[in-house]
């Protein structure tokens, strides 16, 4: 074994030091995937309640937020369940029978009853909740029609959309 002269060994640690180091990119594709997946699954975890330009929601000081739960919105033309046509106001306030029953929305609400029945199985629930968002102006014999036609079709946890309004500080 020779020794290596002094000269040498300084150039051999020179082109030690001289080499670039490489970046190793499928590592760095990897920790970017599972912070892609990360966040799309964890975004996903607050509900956001649709908003419409055609009605205003009344205010409320509640701080607790809403569950995710079948949305009945009441605009100033329609009735709205998750986002499908199912009544008309005027029809339904135009109405010349006595009777407190919205017939699309009855059948719509049974049929997400149905569905959500299958999902969990067999057993029946006491009643299903339900969200109804609607314009701060509603009449209250609409607003009666729709909460009877929401216990008709067993959805008996009622809950009503409302802007947060700001807490007042007082000091």
């Amino acid at each position: 074994m020779t020794k290596n002269s002094i000269s040498e060994r300084r150039k051999m640690r020179y082109e030690k030091f001289r080499k670039k180091s490489s970046l190793n990119l499928v590592s760095l594709m990897d920790i970017f995937t599972i912070l892609v997946f990360f966040l799309l699954v964890n975004s996903s975890n607050s509900q956001q309640l649709p908003n419409s330009k055609e009605m205003k929601l009344p205010t409320s000081v509640a701080t607790k937020s809403p569950k995710e739960t079948i949305v009945i919105a009441v605009t100033t033309k329609d009735i709205l369940v998750d986002g499908r046509h199912v009544a008309v106001i005027n029809n339904e306030l135009s109405r010349s029978d006595d009777s407190l029953l919205i017939e699309g929305l009855k059948k719509e609400l049974d049929f997400q009853y149905a569905k959500s029945t299958q999902v969990v199985g067999s057993k029946r629930k006491a009643g299903l909740s339900v969200t109804i968002m609607g314009d701060e102006s509603i009449p209250y014999e609409l607003l009666r029609k729709i909460l009877s036609t929401c216990r008709q079709a067993n959805f008996t946890h009622i809950a009503f959309a409302a802007m947060q309004k700001a807490k007042n500080k007082q000091s």
